[in-house]
């Protein structure tokens, strides 16, 4: 995350919103139209003011599954279909990848935070992390950084190994490619890629020689420069992200933009859905509620009710509804619909951010040093440039700790050519919600510097959390308890990938940089010698990342699992005419970044509808 925040500033000067360069600002709204106009055959798309009292599904949430599900739906001519979608639409500044950090915080963010345990997130204000979540057409999609990983193959049999059958690794690979157009041609002709998929996958065309070295360094480790998409994860490579010409490829870009003309789609924007509505007596869904615009209105469903929200609204809004755990829903005053532990089960990735090496050389992303008018120049006119940048990260490796096994590796690492200091504290620090005392005593001495990090992140995480409703009001954030490091064994398995950060950094490949750590210790982790266990793990629990990947509060099944919400068709126990299609599904965390996960669950989820509804899927 620090990552992306790299060009930021610059960038933003560039177009006008800080500084004094306004009048750039027609220059690049016209290089991008023009751009829209030449290259894409895409518009923006509609937002249906009027709507019809009843759908045939209602979708509920715009994001990376939703999206999917909406474009899918609508390819039967039959149905009519409505997604509500609590944010705006996507907008100039959304497309350009190397400015997501500004998307955070924004009107595009729900902005929440975590509660704060005193295990982690220990440098961020008031213990709580910051966990930025899309309120906007493509979702988290719009927010994130890009990057396209799947997980491992042993993540999805493992799911079917848990009683859910037909989400094995074979039978979600068909849907990972049913999406993908990839545009490297060394990795599309492969059995594990495909081309001709509405989702634009590609390397970034921009970067820097950091990740080269980043590359050679796990070569000298024994890991292979390799696709950690394909046959094998274990290894390192440059990254690959959801871009198109240059410019970010949301879900709303990829599976709702060429579909925006079909009759038997609506999307209605600003909507804010209250609440599902069901038949106490039938036990069946029948529509929802939502607010547009200052206004309460309520839409029907013929067929389905579709929750498409993610992790934290999805359970949010079910609670809200009467389903949830019995004794979270009486203490709000909530008539209980149905008992199930919506909201249980929540996990998250999470990395140890900060961790950062010194270079002499000028090979890095500092800000300063990069000249605002010839970088827009180059993103507009040609989509290349620093500013094609997913979101800062450069290079992506899974290994193994004494914990973990090769064919499962249990740490992933993001390289970014950047830290926390090189936008001089401009905004990555208040992105990640850092202390001052904490960036004014390690990061500011360094600021602007030539710098790269590297973040360990724990693959499968042993600590469960929870999403609880604060009241019945369904303006309310939510409670979100990540419980990081619950479970001891997860911070055992984090130091040990922060001392395999060391050993990268150490590499051979990295010493035509004169690479070394930056040793100003954490005023918290004084007592502990300099990158002994004790200190990385301070570290860790200081700057206890997010890496946005919150997954599993209505766990996907069977019947005989008291933790599941929804069956493997995940239609929702008890309830008839409602089912749930995103992130929140997913019984156990998938090992790399979710984003593609999602948009598979996406997939998979619209052709069950189709199957139960005897519709031939297209």
């Amino acid at each position: 995350m620090v990552v992306e925040t790299l060009f930021v500033s610059t960038a933003l000067r560039t177009i006008g919103i800080v500084g004094s360069t306004l009048w750039v600002i027609p220059l690049i709204l016209a290089g991008i139209y023009y751009n829209y106009d030449k290259l894409d055959p895409e518009s923006p798309i509609i937002n249906q003011k009027t709507l019809y009292k009843e759908y045939d599904f209602v979708v509920v949430g715009g994001g990376s599954a939703g999206a999917v599900v909406a474009g899918r739906l609508s390819e039967i001519p039959s149905w009519n279909v409505l997604l509500l979608e609590a944010g705006p639409d996507e907008n100039e500044i959304s497309d350009v990848p190397s400015l997501a950090a500004y998307l955070q915080l924004s009107k595009l963010d729900w902005t929440y935070k975590t509660e704060p345990t005193g295990r982690a997130c220990l440098g961020m204000k008031n213990g709580q992390c910051n966990w930025p979540r899309g309120k906007v057409l493509g979702g988290s999609s719009v927010l994130n950084y890009m990057l396209y990983v799947r997980g491992n193959r042993h993540d999805y049999d493992h799911w079917e190994n848990l009683g859910n059958p037909g989400w094995n690794y074979q039978s979600v690979l068909h849907y990972f490619k049913k999406s993908e157009d990839n545009r490297n041609p060394y990795l599309a002709k492969t059995p594990y890629h495909s081309q001709g998929g509405p989702l634009t996958v590609q390397e970034s065309p921009w970067r820097t020689p950091l990740v080269l070295a980043f590359v050679q360094a796990g070569t000298e480790m024994g890991y292979p420069n390799r696709d950690i998409n394909g046959a094998d994860q274990a290894g390192f490579m440059v990254a690959q992200g959801t871009i198109r010409r240059g410019s970010r490829c949301s879900t709303a870009k990829a599976f709702l933009r060429p579909v925006r003309l079909r009759k038997n789609i609506h999307i209605a924007l600003n909507s804010h859905v209250t609440r599902v509505l069901i038949n106490p007596t039938t036990m069946r869904a029948f529509g929802v509620e939502f607010v547009r615009d200052g206004h309460r209105q309520i839409v029907l469903a013929r067929k389905e009710v579709i929750m498409s929200a993610g992790a934290i609204n999805t359970p949010q809004i079910l609670m809200l509804s009467g389903i949830g755990p019995k004794r979270e829903l009486a203490k709000h005053g909530i008539p209980i619909l149905k008992d199930l532990p919506v909201g249980e089960n929540l996990q998250d990735h999470v990395g140890m951010g900060g961790f950062t090496f010194m270079v002499n050389k000028p090979v890095s992303i500092v800000q300063d040093r990069f000249q605002a008018f010839p970088m827009t120049m180059q993103y507009v006119v040609h989509a290349k440039g620093p500013m094609t940048t997913l979101g800062g990260v450069e290079g992506l490796a899974f290994v193994n700790t004494k914990y973990g096994n090769r064919s499962w590796p249990d740490i992933q690492f993001h390289m970014a050519p950047a830290s926390i200091n090189s936008d001089a504290g401009y905004r990555v620090r208040k992105v990640l919600g850092i202390t001052d005392h904490l960036y004014n005593t390690v990061y500011k001495p360094i600021s602007n510097k030539d710098v790269f990090s590297l973040m360990p992140l724990l693959l499968r995480p042993r600590s469960r959390g929870w999403v609880r409703i604060q009241s019945k009001n369904p303006f309310v954030a939510p409670i979100i308890n990540a419980n990081y490091f619950d479970d001891p064994r997860d911070i055992k398995v984090l130091v040990e990938g922060a001392k395999m950060a060391v050993q990268i950094g150490e590499a051979n490949a990295f010493k035509q940089f004169g690479t070394r750590v930056h040793q100003i210790p954490f005023p918290n982790c004084k007592e502990f010698r300099f990158l002994s266990d004790e200190y990385l793990e301070c570290h860790i629990r200081t700057i206890s990342m997010t890496i946005y990947h919150p997954v599993g509060t209505c766990k996907m099944g069977p019947s005989w699992d008291k933790e599941a919400v929804v069956d493997p068709r995940l239609k929702v126990y008890g309830v008839k005419g409602l089912r749930v299609i995103d992130a929140s599904i997913m019984p156990t965390i998938p090992s790399g970044n979710t984003n593609a996960p999602a948009i598979m669950v996406g997939e998979k989820g619209a052709d069950l509808v189709k199957e139960d509804w005897h519709v031939r899927r297209v």
